[in-house]
Order: C-alpha cells, then sequence, then structure tokens
C-alpha cells in the first residue's frame, strides 16, 4: 500500500500565520487553518510555525512522516526593513592604486534611509588589498565593532572574478564569532556600489533572520518531519534554510511572490493582472506569457541587485474606510478599519443595529483627520463603513465568498450616509467604490503600459480575502475580463505549498562565448542542488542582456523526483486555437494550428496592415504559442517559424536564422528567436551571434535524440 504524500505551506504575515495542506499528487487543498502570528512570543514567529504545524497535522489526521514537502514564506525581512528593526553593518572595502581610490569611494555606503526615519546604520573603513594581512583584517574588524557594527560586510573592486580577499574577511571574523558576508556572495554583477549596498541590506537581515531560521528548523525536526525546511524567495520560488542563513535578502517581499506564484498554479492566465487584496492594502503584479514580471528591488529609494516580483502596493482594500469632506466622499483609506479598531459594518449581525444607531466621523489614529465614516451605536460600539461594505451592498460578493456579509447591515449603514449626502445607498456605496476603482486603474494602467500588455487579450485576477470587493467592480469599469482565484483567502500559503526551488546567477560578460555559458550552466545547477533541488528534475534557461552585458542562468526545479504535473487536463484543439485567435486579435477562422510537439501549439494567421495613408497594403504573419493547458507563452506579429529535428540544427535550421538576418555595412543582426521542444521553452532572444545561439542549443539539447522534433519561432 502507498503512504500518501502531502506538501505543507505556511505564510507568515503581519497579523495571521496560516497553513495549507495539499496532496502531493493531484494537488487538490486537503486543509487549511489560521492562527495569530505570535510576535510577541519568546521565540517569536517560530512558536506560531510550529504551533499550527501540530494542529493542521493532528486535525486531518497526518502524521509527520506523510509531509514530503514543507515551506514557509515570511514577511520577517520586508517587516525589519520597514520597521528598522535591522543590524548595524561595518563595511570593509579593499582595493589598491587606482582601483584603491575607486574602491574607497564607492564601497562607501552611507546610512541607508527606511521608513518613518528609521535607518539601516553603516560603519565604514578602507585597506589596501597589497598590505592585508590577518592582524590588519582584525584590527579594522574590531575598530568596527567599536563603532556599533554588529555584521561586517567584505567588498572588493572585481571580487566577482576573484573572491579571495573577501573571503579571507569573512573567515577571520567567524574565527572571532562575528557575523560577516561578502558582496560576492548575493552577485555576481560588476558595478561596485549597487554590489556593496545589495551586500549590506542582507548583512543587516543576517542576526534576527539566523536566530529565526534555527528556531523554526529545530521546532521542524522536533515535529518529527524529516523532509527539509525551505523558505519562499522574492521571485516566487523557494530555497533552503542554509541558503537563508548565508542570503536572507532573498526572503524580502517573498510574501508578495507567494499570492501570485499561487494564482499561476491554480488559475491558467496567459497575460493579466493580479491583486492581493487584504483589509488594508492591494498588492499588484503583472502577468505576461503566463509567467510573472521580475525587477531589481529597491530599498531606502536606492537601487540594490535583489531580482524580485515587481509588486506595486496601495492602501486600498476590502477595510479601507470611506473618508467624507464638505458633504461630499472624496477618499477611499488609506486608514482601514483594522487600523481603527472597528469592526466591517457588513458583518454586523442585524440585531446590533436596531437600538437607533447613528452616523459619525471618527479620527482612526491620532493626527488624523476626523472625517473618516462610521456607525456608532448607543452603546458606543463602532462600525466601519468601507469599501467590503459597498461591495456588498452592489451585489459584486458572491454568497459563498470570504467577502460575503449581512447586505441588511451594509444597506442600513449607507442609508445613514447616504441621507447625509443626499443620496441614496447605492449612489454613495458606487461613489466609493469608483474613486477606489480609480486609485487603482492609474496603477493598472502604468504597468499595462510599461509591459505593452494588450489590453483586449488582459484578464484581471482577484486573490486574498477581499479579492471581490475589488477585482469584479473593477473589470465592470474598465471593460476586462476577470476572475477570482481558486481558493482566494489561502492563496499565498498555496503558493508557498506548491513552489519550485529556484536559484539565479547573473554576470556581468560582454558577448559570451561556449566556455562562460557552460560555467555559469555548471555553477547555477551547483546552486540549486545545494538548495535542495533534485538534480534529476532541474531545468536551466540561459538568458544574454547583450544590452546590459549580463549573462543570466535561471535554475527551477522540485525537491522529489517528479514532473511538473499538470492541474488540469489539456484543452481541445478548438479551444487552443480559440484562445490564440484572442491573443492576436483574429477571427478564429483567421488562424489555424502551424505545428505540435510535446506540450506545445503553434498557430498562425495573417492579417492586413495597411501604410502610406492606406494606398498600400502587405500582409503579415501572427503567430501564437501555447501550451496543453492554453497558457500563451509567446505571440508575435511578423514572425516566421520552423519545425525541423535535433539533427537538422546545423543545417535546416542554421540556414533558416541566415534567412531571417538582417544585414546591413556595418554588422549582421540575427533575429529573436525561440525554441520549443517536450516541455521545455528556451529563449535566445539577447543571443548575439548565430555562433553564440547554436553553442546554447547543443548544451540544452546534449540529451535528446537527434530525431527530436524541435520549433522555432523568429522576428527581427
Amino acid at each position: 500500500m502507498t503512504t500518501k504524500k502531502y506538501r505543507l505551506g505556511i505564510d507568515v504575515g503581519g497579523t495571521f500565520t496560516d497553513a495549507a495542506v495539499i496532496d502531493n499528487a493531484t494537488f487538490d487543498l486537503i486543509a487549511r487553518k489560521k492562527i495569530p502570528t505570535t510576535h510577541h512570543h519568546p521565540n517569536g514567529v517560530a512558536h506560531g510555525i510550529i504551533t499550527i504545524i501540530h494542529q493542521v497535522l493532528e486535525e486531518n489526521s497526518i502524521s509527520p512522516q506523510e509531509v514530503s514537502f514543507i515551506a514557509h514564506g515570511t514577511t520577517q525581512a520586508t517587516n525589519a526593513l520597514l520597521e528598522g528593526d535591522v543590524a548595524k553593518v561595518g563595511i570593509i572595502a579593499m582595493g589598491s592604486g587606482l582601483e584603491g581610490k575607486s574602491a574607497r569611494k564607492e564601497a562607501h555606503i552611507q546610512d541607508i534611509p527606511l521608513a518613518d526615519g528609521k535607518f539601516l546604520h553603516t560603519y565604514n573603513t578602507f585597506l589596501d588589498s597589497r598590505q592585508l594581512d590577518d592582524g590588519t583584517i582584525r584590527s579594522a574588524i574590531n575598530a568596527l565593532c567599536d563603532q556599533g557594527a554588529e555584521v561586517i560586510v567584505a567588498s572588493e573592486a572585481y571580487s566577482v572574478d576573484d573572491p579571495t580577499n573577501e573571503l579571507r574577511v569573512i573567515a577571520i571574523a567567524a574565527e572571532m564569532g562575528i557575523c560577516a558576508t561578502g558582496g560576492h556572495e548575493i552577485t555576481q554583477l560588476y558595478g561596485l556600489k549597487t554590489r556593496t549596498r545589495t551586500a549590506v541590506v542582507n548583512a543587516s537581515l543576517i542576526p534576527r533572520m539566523l536566530e529565526t531560521a534555527n528556531m523554526t528548523e529545530q521546532a521542524i525536526k522536533e515535529a518529527g518531519i524529516s523532509s527539509q525546511l525551505m523558505i519562499m524567495r522574492c521571485d516566487g520560488g523557494v530555497m533552503s534554510i542554509d541558503e537563508v542563513r548565508k542570503r536572507p535578502i532573498l526572503t524580502m517581499l517573498s510574501g508578495l511572490a507567494a499570492g501570485v506564484a499561487g494564482a499561476l498554479m491554480y488559475e491558467k492566465v496567459s497575460d493579466g493582472i493580479f491583486f492581493e487584496v487584504g483589509g488594508t492594502s492591494v498588492d499588484i503584479s503583472v502577468i505576461k506569457n503566463g509567467k510573472v514580471m521580475i525587477q531589481n528591488a529597491q530599498v531606502g529609494g536606492h537601487r540594490t541587485y535583489l531580482r524580485s516580483l515587481d509588486v506595486r502596493t496601495l492602501a486600498v482594500a476590502g477595510g479601507s474606510m470611506i473618508v467624507v469632506d464638505k458633504g461630499n466622499i472624496v477618499m477611499t483609506g488609506p486608514r482601514s478599519a483594522h487600523i481603527a479598531g472597528c469592526e466591517y459594518e457588513c458583518f454586523a449581525e442585524a440585531s446590533a443595529l436596531n437600538d437607533n444607531p447613528t452616523l459619525t466621523f471618527i479620527s482612526p489614529r491620532p493626527g488624523d483627520p476626523q472625517n473618516y465614516a462610521a456607525i456608532r451605536t448607543a452603546q458606543g460600539k463602532l462600525y466601519a463603513l468601507t469599501l467590503a461594505g459597498a461591495a456588498n451592498l452592489l451585489g459584486y460578493i458572491p454568497a459563498d465568498d470570504y467577502a460575503a456579509g449581512n447586505n441588511a447591515s451594509a444597506r442600513f449603514a449607507w442609508e445613514l450616509l447616504g441621507e447625509h449626502l443626499g443620496i441614496s445607498a447605492e449612489q454613495a456605496a458606487r461613489q466609493a467604490l469608483d474613486i477606489a476603482i480609480d486609485k487603482v486603474m492609474g496603477v493598472v494602467n502604468e504597468m499595462i503600459t510599461e509591459y505593452r500588455l494588450d489590453r483586449h487579450f488582459i484578464t484581471l485576477v482577484g486573490g486574498g480575502g477581499s479579492g471581490c470587493v475589488l477585482v469584479p467592480a473593477m473589470a465592470e469599469k474598465a471593460a476586462m475580463k476577470h476572475k477570482n482565484a481558486r481558493n482566494a483567502p489561502y492563496i499565498s500559503t498555496i503558493g508557498v505549498g506548491m513552489a519550485m526551488v529556484r536559484e539565479m546567477i547573473e554576470k556581468s560578460v560582454v558577448n559570451p562565448g561556449e566556455a562562460e555559458i557552460k560555467k555559469i550552466r555548471a555553477e547555477v545547477l551547483e546552486r540549486i542542488t545545494r538548495s535542495g533541488a533534485n538534480e534529476a528534475t532541474v531545468d536551466i534557461n540561459i538568458e544574454i542582456d547583450k544590452q546590459k552585458n549580463i549573462l543570466r542562468a535561471i535554475a527551477t526545479g522540485a525537491t522529489e523526483l517528479r514532473q511538473k504535473e499538470s492541474l488540469s487536463e489539456a484543452l481541445p484543439l478548438p479551444r487552443l486555437q480559440q484562445i490564440a485567435a484572442e491573443s492576436v486579435n483574429l477571427s478564429p477562422q483567421a488562424i489555424s494550428s502551424a505545428c505540435q510537439t510535446g506540450r506545445w501549439h503553434l498557430f498562425s494567421g495573417m492579417r492586413e496592415q495597411r501604410y502610406l495613408f492606406g494606398l498600400l497594403k502587405k500582409r503579415i504573419t501572427s503567430l501564437s504559442m501555447l501550451d496543453r493547458e492554453g497558457v500563451v507563452r509567446l505571440k508575435q506579429g511578423n514572425a516566421n517559424w520552423l519545425m525541423c529535428q535535433r539533427d537538422e540544427l546545423s543545417s535546416r535550421f542554421a540556414d533558416f536564422i541566415d534567412d531571417n538576418t538582417r544585414y546591413s555595412e556595418a554588422n549582421a543582426a540575427i533575429p529573436k528567436t525561440f525554441l520549443f521542444w517536450k516541455e521545455k521553452m528556451l529563449d535566445l532572444s539577447g543571443t548575439q551571434t548565430k555562433e553564440q545561439m547554436l553553442s546554447i542549443i547543443e548544451m540544452e539539447l546534449d540529451v535528446e535524440e537527434q530525431q527530436q522534433p524541435i520549433i522555432a519561432v523568429t522576428w527581427q
């Protein structure tokens, strides 16, 4: 008899710690639980983690031995920076000659401003690397600690090429019982100032995160769970707790990454905007070609080399209160019912509003204006008027939704506000909701423009407990498609439980050749297996950013030997054709199936493009590549395609690239190219020469049979 296996995801938030149990074979959600986060316990948030593990396993008769994967997402690093609860950092800059003069300036990092006037404090010194010895290093560390430093950063120009001196400082600091890190450990990109700043932020988090990591790991072991504890990263993957001890900065913003990661597991979205809507704020992120968009994160207004999800946060959510000024609704939020210590009007029992309550205006926090609308009962109890109440009153919340409330209570409260404003309850609710929608759509429109999304093909996806408060009304007003994510209130926890191990290495390389590509590929494979992935499941993608001269290797893998199974059945061909047509704005009759291999279906359609005031026209081929579940992974106009076998790469494929290369007197510009086979999509759009492209392809196809069918898509 086969023992059932379960995946356990835990999301540690500022207010609640959530747990989700997922069947490892079917990905079905088996159980979910929520308890208050234990910030003030002697063992901190680790106590809440072990408490919820014991409770959810016991309540569902699951033994610790049946847990095959356990991971948790945490806001601890983000909160530490927001609250200024970080260690003071001593920086040892190193260099010699002209390099040293530059390093003395570039690696000198001033205090980094955090929220509310708090700072990440730094102390700086410089050592000439030509006169480096153990005594000099010890003296420098002692001097920095005497000034107040609690952790050390070693930073030298070009340490990404030779980290010997940084490693020497780290080793001596460890002998002295002091935590230390080097710039090369976080990123291998040139740019000493940004690399040092990233290392400083990382170092400031190490002491606090180290303490939590140790307690949590011990608690997992004491619970009898043998599976390695994984921690959510800011790019939507997970890593081992050992890696967290060295690179805690990678957990920053991981709470925001978990929600969209969960949504992508359940919702087959090609292009979309994901909204995780809570009680106080909404986190907004972009999905394009089935992937979430990533950028370099900023801390204190300064750029770092931390690659994280591009998430925009606004103080608009289910609990957002209604602000009234001079007889008009002027704003929703930023204060929420939680902040004001009020209950939601739509969750009040009808009996609670039977004693002639009155409309009043309150100041949620000292210093706030006294113009936030609330209902006060005869006993003095306050109920805030909220966006959740407005959405319930206007019929946007399904009866079985997490945010569904008591419509009679919502109507009573909004009628009181309507009387004050001289309008109906529905008109007041509509005004409040429209103000919130306009605020959020301002950010949404910016992101649509920034990421060049086709508005007609976008789906708005709601997540979090208040997804239906905002998203359906917003989609209606913007005339866009929408859906609420499955298990929306627990979507972040599910994202943690379903996450794959992920690693990324970036290097500054001009026009990388085969040797550099092989080296970075081997390095990322070693790092991801060290971080908990089973090597047999690892998928590596090489990217070349020719504008910034960055060579990037991204690896994903599972913690146990399994394929990344689909959560749903493959869609029939007519449905795939319909989606493909919509993606390139053609009718289904104007597009047809071009070819198919593995999970990939390529569709091709023709459109007429007129120019010179409509006097001339030309026909353009539009291509759309879908996976078997109907997610559009690539769509491109004026593109060409080829289907060939692996053994034809040096002949038919090479000729195809030549035919689509643009020649000029200055150079030959090879086309942007993607390859598709089996489960794999290979992005070659950053390659600069045909030889470079063929070198990467040979590495990626090394174990494939000579007759393996491959689809190539190119465009200029």
